[in-house]
């Protein structure tokens, strides 16, 4: 077996400006990062209003299990399934998160002959946006600090500065951690600690934002502390909204890249999908529909957390109306949420992946609770037998559904024309009957329950009287309009990462809500999910190297 980095090392790219001509951006609107990734200029983006827009196919996937499913690789090869087939195609998908890379998770460019290259600078330090976004995060932080230090003028309570630091890395030492110490030159000692950068609400807001004017009133928007009265403390009363714009704004740019097959492909921003609300930018995905007749994209992790924001928060957000949905699955997975060890998967069980197809039949009745067709999307495995892809057709057969087996990741578009065909008719057929799964008049408390009860099916929400309160309050000051971000474990439906299938009747715990006011959602979390990842005990990070040729090995 080929490694990924390696068929991606041996690919044929064409210039980025080919790229864009095939999408009609004029070369005088792409701002190349060497030959083969650009920046696409505002202004041309701008001058896109009043276009039609395309049709658009978002990706999701069921739970997420050490066997894999390959969202991101079905993404990419549906992608050029429709491109084989003729269609003017564009795919969105979010930016790599260098925690994960050097983590557990690896890269986020696909797999196999469904990738999008160049891989290795994707999954690294790619165009820059990651460290911009970190740095006008920290800026404001460091603004906050030495507002405090030097008067303090807005009577801020150094107990309630929610403001913390980030790090695009997984590293639980630095969690909780008290900055000030030293004396009086650095300032007044506090508790506070990290976040990881794609869970900063910068980057959330990045990906929510129309354009600069509507970046800098978010980041204005948003509550960094709060005052001995209690009242909020806004970004903008720091004055640091503008100098965080002007970080950000060359990362607010969509960045062009393709696939092996040359389908242009929209990389841009990556807020988690588990402890934000996993969707690429909305200026990336407008750009694309002006750009392309067919746009393929995806949310994070499971239909369960990824799906439920990409349509609850980016769709209501940005006025998007998905035309199709494709819910990826794999027989391996499927076998794992019928109870099949890892180590046991390779041999033939067509009765487990029955059974574990109540997590497939789960995603597909919660997204079409929300008005959109579904077609499921086979990943295909070598060792999957033709019982055991039958067992999975006849399930989705059942449920109302289709399944396709798909083979792109060893034949790259080839393998996903007969899924592209089928996702091009529904999308043309205009079936879409779309909508939210709450209206924005529902209370905040209210929106947590209709979450957990109609797409987790929990039992009962949980939450103490401080929580209670505090909903209650923003929805009197003007907040409960806002959408749910929901941050609980990607593995379950439930907050046990262990508890795999479809459960019914579990509880779910809100332990801790967060006022995203500036990207505009309110985020409950949930049972033991963390907005700081650690590192596994055997990091990907040990073996990432350079060879003797001076080429990157390690990444997957």
């Amino acid at each position: 077996m080929i490694p990924d980095i390696e068929i991606a090392r041996a690919a044929s790219k064409r210039p980025i400006l080919e790229i864009g001509a095939t999408l009609d951006i004029p070369p005088e609107h792409l701002l190349p990062y060497g030959h083969d990734k650009a920046k696409v200029s505002r202004d041309f983006i701008a001058g896109l209003d009043g276009r039609a827009s395309g049709k658009l196919i978002l990706v999701t996937a069921i739970n997420p299990t050490p066997a894999g499913e390959g969202k991101t690789t079905t993404t990419v090869g549906l992608g050029d399934g429709l491109a084989r087939i003729g269609k003017k195609t564009a795919i969105c998908i979010r930016e790599a998160s260098l925690g994960p890379n050097f983590g557990m998770k690896g890269g986020a460019a696909g797999g196999g002959h469904a990738q999008i290259v160049p891989m290795e600078e994707m999954n690294l330090h790619f165009t820059g946006d990651f460290h911009a976004i970190t740095s006008a995060h920290n800026l404001l932080a460091a603004m906050i600090d030495n507002h405090i230090h030097w008067g303090n003028e807005q009577d801020i309570d150094l107990r309630r500065v929610v403001w913390r630091r980030v790090v695009d890395m997984n590293d639980r030492a630095l969690r909780d951690v008290v900055c000030g110490l030293g004396g009086v030159p650095n300032g007044f000692p506090r508790e506070s600690g990290f976040d990881i950068t794609v869970a900063s609400e910068v980057m959330a807001i990045l990906c929510l934002a129309d354009d600069l004017s509507d970046l800098q009133r978010r980041l204005g928007d948003m509550i960094v502390a709060y005052r001995r009265d209690r009242s909020a403390v806004y970004a903008r009363d720091i004055k640091a909204d503008g100098a965080m714009t002007v970080l950000l704004r060359e990362a607010m740019q969509p960045n062009l890249v393709q696939t092996l097959e040359h389908t242009p492909a929209f990389v841009h921003g990556g807020p988690f999908a588990n402890i934000a609300h996993g969707c690429n930018s909305v200026v990336a995905t407008r750009t694309a529909l002006k750009l392309a007749d067919y746009v393929v994209t995806e949310a994070g992790f499971g239909a369960d957390l990824g799906a439920e924001k990409f349509f609850n928060i980016k769709c209501r957000k940005a006025g998007l109306t998905p035309d199709c949905v494709v819910l990826v699955a794999t027989v391996r997975a499927l076998k794992m949420n019928g109870g099949v060890s890892k180590d046991a998967l390779g041999s033939e069980d067509a009765e487990a992946v029955s059974r574990g197809c109540a997590n497939l039949g789960r995603h597909i009745q919660n997204i079409k609770g929300f008005g959109v067709p579904v077609v499921v999307a086979i990943n295909h495995f070598t060792g999957d037998t033709p019982a055991e892809i039958e067992a999975v057709q006849s399930y989705v057969s059942g449920q109302g559904a289709e399944a396709y087996l798909c083979t792109h990741w060893a034949d790259g578009g080839a393998g996903a024309e007969d899924l592209a065909r089928r996702v091009a008719q529904i999308a043309d057929a205009g079936g879409t009957q779309f909508a939210p799964l709450y209206p924005d008049e529902m209370p905040l408390w209210d929106k947590i329950q209709c979450v957990a009860e109609r797409i987790y099916h929990a039992h009962e929400v949980t939450a103490d009287t401080r929580i209670l309160d505090q909903l209650k309050e923003w929805d009197s000051l003007g907040y409960g309009h806002l959408p749910i971000c929901m941050a609980k474990t990607q593995y379950s439906f439930s907050t046990d990462p262990l508890l795999r299938g479809a459960p019914e009747g579990h509880v779910v715990p809100v332990r801790e809500v967060r006022l995203a006011a500036g990207a505009g959602f309110v985020v409950a979390i949930c049972g033991d999910i963390l907005t700081m990842p650690g590192l596994p005990r055997r990091p990907a990070a040990e073996g990432i190297r350079l060879n003797a040729a001076g080429e990157v090995e390690g990444l997957f």
